[in-house]
């Protein structure tokens, strides 16, 4: 499909038809890249999108458990340092 680059001010935009952007399945909110002489609009991804699927494999792989789970009896310092 053929479209033009417009001017919006001091910037330059172009203008999806509406059938490419059902096809394509883009939401509002994109990420325009430059690959070669080429420009790559995808889907823009939210941060910590994946962690709750991630969360989930560690749980089903017995990978969840705290790292520093000992951690609380190397020091004394709530005990001893800490008013309370």
């Amino acid at each position: 499909m053929k479209t033009r680059v417009v001017r919006i001010g001091n910037s330059r935009g172009v203008r999806i038809p509406k059938a490419l952007l059902e096809e394509s399945g883009l939401p509002e909110e994109v990420v325009i890249q430059v690959e070669g002489n080429t420009l790559v609009i995808k889907p823009a991804q939210r941060p910590r999108e994946h962690w709750r699927e991630a969360f989930r494999s560690m749980a089903e792989a017995g990978d969840d458990r705290l790292l520093d789970r000992d951690s609380s009896r190397l020091s004394t310092w709530d005990d001893e340092d800490w008013e309370w």
